[in-house]
Formats: structure tokens, sequence, C-alpha cells
């Protein structure tokens, strides 16, 4: 993976009430040695993450050749307005979206990597129906629901993806420039795929593993997001 050393690779954590897993994340994800920053943005949490983050960050202000950037919004106003403040932030050449609550690997972002830094790609989605990798297996629904936002989005954008709803999304910077985030909550992901299409770049989408975890975890998507979702796609797709 030397290749990255070449380029500034930014990750964007965005964080909600996840005091149990804040700490692992941070780690995981900087000893990768893969990004030069990485970015959490605490949404407003009320459960200690942000005290934790900030003990984090007294101990290990960087570790390496990452520095780890902790950006506070003043109340709780979502994942995609965290994620919104996060790519503001950014100075990276490349993007990573890195969720808190460990069930993505970074271990895998050499695998999202490469189609960018082979000249092959300017945006990488990484599926969870994609591929051979280790699943945790739960909600049949979830899965349902996955499978029908993204055919939706399909249809619209005229894209072949398998996963429109994954966290890991990787963007050149160039990318991010053209594109302004709407949406405060998950409709972020239907957002940012219908404007990343609209710009006719190249997109290419990589098999990961996935560890999901249950809502007695921690799991914070229900309905309502499902429902949110397809007015994304259609307002985003329908009224450019």
């Amino acid at each position: 993976m030397g290749r990255a050393g070449q380029v500034r690779i930014s990750v964007v954590m965005p964080v909600y009430n996840e005091r149990a897993f804040i700490d692992k994340a941070v780690e995981k994800v900087v000893k990768t040695g893969i990004p030069s920053e990485l970015v959490v943005v605490d949404d407003g949490s009320t459960d200690g993450t942000g005290e934790l983050l900030k003990e984090i960050v007294a101990r290990q202000s960087a570790i390496g050749n990452c520095s780890i950037r902790l950006i506070f919004q003043e109340r709780n106003m979502g994942k995609g307005a965290a994620i919104r403040r996060g790519f503001e932030e950014a100075s990276g050449d490349i993007v990573i979206i890195q969720d808190a609550d460990m069930e993505y690997d970074p271990g895998e972002y050499p695998k999202l990597l490469n189609p960018i830094l082979d000249g092959k790609a300017d945006v990488v989605y990484g599926s969870r129906f994609a591929g051979g990798e280790a699943h945790r297996v739960l909600y049949f629904w979830h899965m349902a629901g996955n499978k029908f936002l993204t055919l939706l989005s399909n249809m619209f954008t005229n894209l072949n993806l398998t996963d429109m709803e994954t966290c890991y999304k990787v963007f050149t910077k160039d990318v991010l420039r053209r594109i302004t985030i709407e949406e405060d909550r998950f409709g972020f992901e239907p957002e940012i795929t219908a404007k990343v299409a609209s710009l006719n770049v190249r997109i290419y989408e990589v098999g990961i593993s996935y560890s999901g975890r249950s809502y007695s975890e921690g799991k914070k998507i229900n309905w309502k997001d499902g429902i949110r979702a397809v007015y994304c796609i259609l307002k985003y797709n329908l009224f450019k």
C-alpha cells in the first residue's frame, strides 16, 4: 500500500453515543497506517462519548503519521450532518467514511482505495452483498430493505450498485467539492449516490466483510429511515 503515502487520505468518522466502541474504533483506524488524518465528528453525544474522545486525543493526538482531529456538533443533528461537517474539515486528497460502531473493518482500506490509487475510479463503494467476505448473520428484513432501496436507487441513477446504503464510501476530494450535502440523517446515502451519479464520474464497487450489530448492541437505523430514503431517492433524482 505504498502508493497511499503519495497522497493524503482522510477518514471521516461520525459519532453519536458510541462510548463502548469509540476507543477501539479510533485505534483500529490509525493502526492501519493509511490515513494521514482522522476527523472525528461527535454529533451531540450524551453518554460520555465526547469526554472519552477528549481523553483519547489528549493521550494520542497523533499516532505515527495520522493526526486526530476532534469536532463537536452543538447538538445532535444526525449522521448526514456530521458527515457534511467532516467533509468540510477533511484536508485529504481522498476521503473515507468510517462508522464508529465497528461494523466495518478498517483493515479493508487497501481494498477500498486501490481502484482510486490505480487511476481507475473517482468513487468507491464497499458492498456487503458482493464478493465472498465474512458476514455476521442478522436481520432478514434489513437485508431485504437495503436491496429494495438499492434497486430503487439504481432505477433512477442507472447504476448497478449492490449496496447503496453501505457506510464504506470513498471519494476523491475533487468529487466532494462538486457536491453539497443537504440531508441531516440517513437520507445522506441515497442523496450522495444520486448526486455522484449525476456527475458522470467513475464509480467502482468492491466486496467487504460486515460485522453488523443488533439493536440491543446499539444499532440506530429504523423503518422511518427507510421511508426517508425512498423520499430522498425520488427527491434527488427527479428534482435535481
